[in-house]
């Protein structure tokens, strides 16, 4: 599949049945659609996007997704999920680099995240964005018990190659 025509905008209400669906096939531990609710409609602090596929005839459809909480001057990325049918395309990468920029835009100096510590291909991908492991919280997922990689990154200075 070649990469198809991609949006990056907010995401909106009547996203999230297919923002749930993206969650139920990429995680063993999804969010309820209550939960996007609460972010979407609740939490100031709270930024999500979705990368949308556009323009190739057929209805736009939701291909990834991502919530950031901005607190003070951090950005946590809470999730980050691609569509298995869109995967190794780039879109992950490029809605993540959308992020970080619109991050830095509103004021945030560094970001976090927790990965899977057996999820590689993922650590690898924030790596090229200046993410390291600072930490480990160990057994960090309930669902069987795998240990999270905390990692960090400082986003001063990478609003230029980001979005390059």
């Amino acid at each position: 599949m070649s990469s198809p025509a991609i949006l990056i905008r907010l995401m909106q209400m009547e996203d999230v049945e297919q923002v749930v669906a993206i969650d139920r096939l990429s995680f063993s531990l999804p969010w309820p659609a209550n939960s996007y609710r609460f972010e979407l409609l609740e939490n100031q602090a709270s930024r999500l996007w979705v990368a949308e596929c556009v323009g190739d005839g057929n209805p736009a459809r939701i291909a990834a997704m991502i919530v950031v909480w901005h607190i003070v001057d951090e950005a946590h990325i809470a999730t980050i999920a691609v569509h298995p049918d869109y995967r190794r395309l780039g879109i992950g990468k490029r809605l993540l680099a959308f992020t970080l920029k619109d991050a830095v835009d509103q004021g945030m100096h560094s970001a976090t995240l927790e990965v899977r510590a057996g999820n590689l291909a993922a650590q690898t991908m924030y790596s090229q964005f200046g993410f390291y492991i600072a930490g480990v919280r160990p057994r960090y997922y309930q669902d069987n018990q795998e240990d999270a990689m905390l990692m960090s990154a400082k986003l001063d200075g990478l609003a230029d190659w980001i979005c390059s």
